[in-house]
């Protein structure tokens, strides 16, 4: 029989490696909530228009990366490549910016798909984290989402980071740039690649977020942004930059950066890893400000602001510069019975154990005492709890501290001092 195997760029996440996601999730959702974002779940497909509409459709990601597929009525569906357009449309759709608390503060954690060339921390299905402050402009919110990821890769304990930063400026702003930009490309248009010279004329700011052309000379000479911000625009970048400066948020100003989707204005930045195991420079999260998303489909004239975080590329950072945060371990206590014939008796205490909600397992497959121990110090387990046949007629258990190597052997009625035991030296 053929064997079928995973699609390529998508990954199956054995127990091995769900604990550590375990450990990555909870670091996220506790930072998430102590900002006070709430968290939202959104389909994992939408209709294909939402994404045209809202990502941009001379981008990348619209025009080579989405999957995309018919229902069986004809309709256009895609499976979400980000997460920001699904919550603007949840946002707009429930009414969200009537609630009486505003700013609304919204997080996800869930599966993206986008077809590009798998790759070490970039696969087909991945893993984003995301939040969005919605309803409000302020340089104090443009602050505030930089910090909460940043504290995300603090507490993971990630400490060689770059905050790039930069404005796309207002509408103002960016309608002088580009058409700045187009009378400097129109120039050079056969040194474009195919797609740049589609752009040319749609959405030039697109040209320089381009891969091919990235490194040519007519790229490095192209306008500033920075020349054509209006007064106005200015003013809210700086005020940006003055908060992070007075909490000693250390940022590189980078003129070229423009992200990868149209919705992007004003204050946009990327935080990079300069870890050398990781490679190149190596984005851990992004995002900006997006004036006009919200009223561009169908919802009012707010504004809002938010990044994408992937959490693969968390993990392999995480795993090269703190792997000791992978060391807990679910189980503090291992059972072991001595013979096969207390193996009831032994299972009897470790329900009992769990009733006290203590991370407990027992050795079902009557193996030796020697491979027991091994497993409890292959697997970080502080506490092994022996019963043999001896310890069932007296209803006791032998208890068995294998950090200090000490033992005691206690009446099945101090069951509660194993908790205590573990406890203590939790």
């Amino acid at each position: 029989m053929e064997k079928i195997s995973k699609v390529r760029g998508t990954e199956d996440l054995l127990f091995e490696d769900t604990r550590k996601w375990h450990i990555i999730e909870k670091i996220i959702l506790d930072v998430a909530t102590k900002y006070n974002f709430q968290e939202l779940r959104t389909p994992i497909f939408e209709h294909t228009q939402l994404f045209v509409k809202g990502v941009g459709e001379t981008t990348d990601v619209v025009t080579k990366e989405m999957y995309t597929f018919d229902d069986k009525k004809g309709r256009s569906l895609t499976l979400r490549p980000e997460g920001t357009t699904g919550a603007i449309r949840a946002y707009i759709e429930h009414k969200m910016f009537g609630y009486d608390n505003q700013p609304v503060k919204l997080y996800y954690l869930g599966p993206m798909f986008r077809y590009e060339r798998p790759q070490k921390g970039r696969q087909r299905q991945f893993n984003q984290f995301g939040i969005e402050t919605l309803g409000i402009k302020s340089a104090q919110v443009d602050a505030e989402v930089i910090l909460t990821g940043l504290e995300v890769c603090q507490k993971l304990g990630l400490k060689n980071l770059k905050v790039l930063i930069n404005t796309l400026g207002d509408n103002e702003s960016r309608e002088n740039y580009r058409n700045a930009l187009i009378e400097y490309f129109k120039q050079y248009e056969s040194q474009l690649c195919s797609d740049c010279q589609k752009r040319l004329y749609k959405n030039p700011l697109r040209i320089l977020d381009c891969k091919v052309d990235h490194d040519k000379e007519i790229m490095k000479k192209a306008p500033l942004l920075k020349d054509y911000l209006s007064a106005e625009a200015d003013a809210y970048f700086n005020n940006v930059l003055d908060i992070l400066i007075n909490l000693e948020v250390e940022y590189e100003i980078d003129n070229r950066l423009v992200r990868g989707l149209d919705y992007y204005t004003d204050t946009i930045f990327e935080v990079v890893s300069l870890n050398k195991e990781s490679g190149a420079q190596s984005t851990l999260f992004g995002g900006g400000r997006y004036d006009g998303l919200i009223a561009s489909l169908g919802g009012p004239e707010v504004s809002g602001i938010g990044f994408g975080m992937g959490v693969e590329r968390m993990l392999i950072s995480a795993e090269i510069e703190n792997p000791s945060l992978f060391d807990e371990n679910y189980l503090d206590l291992f059972v072991m019975p001595l013979d096969s014939a207390v193996q009831n008796y032994s299972f009897k205490i470790l329900e009992q154990l769990r009733k006290m909600d203590i991370g407990c397992d027992m050795e079902y497959f009557n193996k030796s005492l020697k491979a027991m121990f091994k497993y409890c110090e292959r697997n970080k387990i502080r506490y092994a709890l022996l019963v043999g046949e001896q310890e069932q007629a007296n209803n006791t258990f032998i208890l068995k501290d294998l950090v200090n190597n000490t033992q005691e052997e206690l009446s099945i009625e101090l069951l509660s001092t194993v908790k205590e035991r573990i406890e203590n030296n939790a």
